[in-house]
């Protein structure tokens, strides 16, 4: 239902679970797209390791999320099923811009019906077809296309620092500098290497996640 400002409340309530969420930031590199984002776990006992907030979805693209962890793992498969599905059936990849207006309609639906909820989940959806290409889907399934982009909690204080400090033309090595640097900034100094997650595309390659050593040599 409308409210007589003609916003959905539940839609409402679901950019709050994001803006809640652990930050995400996604960038457009000089040779193709870089994810960081912050698994922010404050349980002492968790193993991080087992949570996960960049994926890659098909040989060329990589998404991140921010919001409700089952939301996010749920939007997820259903983005990797659809690009596989495609693959097979076509053979050949889909691209970009496709899958991220897929996962707009998918998105959509949840706030069509009584009985649903809208997904509590904001995606950045980025890759390589003929150019590199992001963008970010919320929760009210609105879709834009971004240089560079942030989710989650901080998402003010990312997109000023992306602002600022964010330049076209940017090494993979840079912008992962960069995107620590903002979640950094975030957590007021505090962020450790094992609650980052990071992944990023470059051309002639496939989409590649950093493990914990790797991510480490950042810090």
């Amino acid at each position: 239902m409308f409210n007589p400002d003609g916003r959905l409340f539940q839609v409402e309530y679901a950019k709050e679970a994001v803006r809640r969420g652990g930050a995400a930031i996604g960038m457009i590199t000089k040779d193709g797209i870089a994810f960081v984002a912050h698994k922010n776990v404050d349980e002492p006992m968790a193993v991080l390791s087992s949570m996960q907030k960049v994926f890659r979805i098909d040989a060329h693209i990589g998404a991140a999320y921010s919001g409700i962890v089952a939301d996010g793992l749920h939007v997820i498969d259903e983005i990797r099923s659809e690009a596989q599905s495609h693959r097979m059936v076509y053979d050949e990849v889909k691209s970009v811009e496709a899958i991220a207006k897929g996962l707009s309609f998918y998105i959509l639906q949840a706030t069509f019906y009584g009985g649903v909820r809208p997904y509590g989940v904001s995606l950045l959806v980025g890759g390589i077809d003929t150019e590199s290409r992001l963008y970010e889907v919320g929760p009210d399934a609105a879709l834009l296309g971004y240089k560079a982009d942030a989710i989650g909690v901080g998402k003010k204080v990312a997109t000023d620092m992306l602002v600022k400090e964010y330049k076209e033309g940017l090494s993979t090595d840079e912008a992962l500098k960069l995107g620590i640097k903002i979640l950094n900034k975030i957590n007021e100094g505090k962020l450790a290497s094992d609650h980052v997650d990071i992944g990023y595309i470059e051309d002639a390659k496939e989409f590649t996640i950093l493990g914990e050593q790797e991510i480490a040599k950042y810090f």
